[in-house]
């Protein structure tokens, strides 16, 4: 099943909540909210007060993609503020395994991220214990990028190493996701889309949802 992800990254900040909102109304399956801290990439958004306060606009499950040097000291506190799924990076100070763990005790399920450098193979060692992979096809930090078209084989590489022993491990894609990109993805073995520029800047939001999913659909 193709899930559309809107990322409110790529939201009117002054309108964050109706923004939420909106992308429930307008038939997302997930909302992903990207926490960036400065320092692991060279941007900052927002922290866990502005998510609690998402929380009361929309049911949505919230993605939660920390792009931060230390995962582990902030689960928690993100988890109680309303996430759904936490992700993070190898690449961050944090221990891989003790943050996984952190993350369902906390109630939330685990998520690792890579970035476009990271070989897939990084997280294979954990897959039996993480909920999601998300794959970046852009480097992490900014929105509204383009999507980098080598990260296709890196996706199909997940997807068999997932396959191989037979998980339910879901694959997510965040860079550069379009109805044009959709297709490339959803084939490789993506099914988690993010996209962020390419449906908040749409003359009909609702309609690029709509269309993006169906263009993922046509080929998974």
């Amino acid at each position: 099943m193709i899930c559309i992800a809107p990322s409110i990254l790529s939201a009117d900040f002054s309108m964050l909540g109706q923004a939420a909102a909106d992308m429930e109304r307008f038939g997302a399956d997930i909302l992903h909210i990207d926490v960036m801290d400065g320092h692991f990439v060279p941007n900052l958004t927002i922290g866990p007060v502005v998510v609690k306060s998402l929380r009361r606009w929309a049911s949505l499950p919230f993605d939660v993609h920390l792009m931060i040097s230390r995962p582990l000291d902030y689960v928690e506190v993100f988890a109680k503020a309303g996430a759904d799924v936490i992700s993070f990076h190898p690449e961050a100070e944090s221990d891989v395994r003790e943050t996984i763990n952190k993350i369902k005790e906390c109630g939330a399920k685990p998520a690792l991220a890579i970035k476009p450098a990271t070989p897939a193979k990084e997280i294979f060692p954990y897959l039996d214990d993480i909920y999601m992979v998300l794959v970046m096809t852009v480097e992490p930090g900014f929105g509204g990028q383009s999507f980098m078209s080598d990260m296709v084989g890196k996706i199909s590489e997940v997807k068999a190493e997932i396959d191989r022993r037979g998980l339910g491990v879901n694959i997510e894609v965040d860079g550069g996701i379009s109805p044009d990109t959709a297709p490339l993805v959803a084939k490789a073995g993506a099914n988690w889309l993010v996209a962020g520029s390419a449906i908040f800047n749409a003359p009909s939001p609702k309609e690029m949802i709509e269309k993006m999913r169906r263009a993922a659909e046509s080929v998974s």
